[in-house]
C-alpha cells in the first residue's frame, strides 16, 4: 500500500496543521474512551519535527519511508516495521524523508479539537 485507507481520513479526523511539529505532513487521528489518541501521519516532503516534549508517553511504528528520531540528542534511524517508546517529558524531534508514514499512539490528548 501506498497510502492509509480512505476510511481513515475522514475530514472531521484531520489533524490542524497547527498542532503539527512538522511542515508539510497530513495527519488524521482517532480517540479512545480514556482520552489517549492514535494518529496517522503522511510526510510528502524531507522535512524535520521541531523538538517538543508531551506530557504523556507515545508509541510510534514507521510504515513505509524513513524517520530519523532524535531522543535527547540522539538519533535513532527507524525504517519500516520499526517501532519507538518515547517516554513522558522527554525532549523529542526527528527527520522524516517523503513518503514517510507512520502511526502514532498518545498516552494522552495530543490533538485538540
Amino acid at each position: 500500500m501506498n497510502d492509509f485507507p480512505e476510511f481513515m481520513k475522514n475530514e472531521k479526523n484531520h489533524i490542524s496543521s497547527s498542532q503539527q511539529n512538522t511542515e508539510d505532513i497530513d495527519g488524521y487521528y482517532f480517540e479512545g474512551e480514556d482520552g489517549s489518541q492514535m494518529a496517522f501521519w503522511t510526510c510528502y516532503s524531507d522535512r524535520v519535527s521541531k523538538q517538543h516534549k508531551h506530557e504523556f508517553d507515545e508509541y510510534t511504528v514507521v510504515v513505509s519511508g524513513r524517520y530519523t528520531a532524535i531522543i535527547d540528542g540522539k538519533e535513532i534511524v527507524l525504517n519500516p516495521g520499526d517501532e519507538i517508546f518515547v517516554p513522558k517529558a522527554t525532549l523529542q524531534g526527528g527527520q522524516y524523508i517523503a513518503g514517510t508514514r507512520t502511526i502514532s499512539a498518545f498516552g494522552g490528548k495530543r490533538i485538540h479539537k
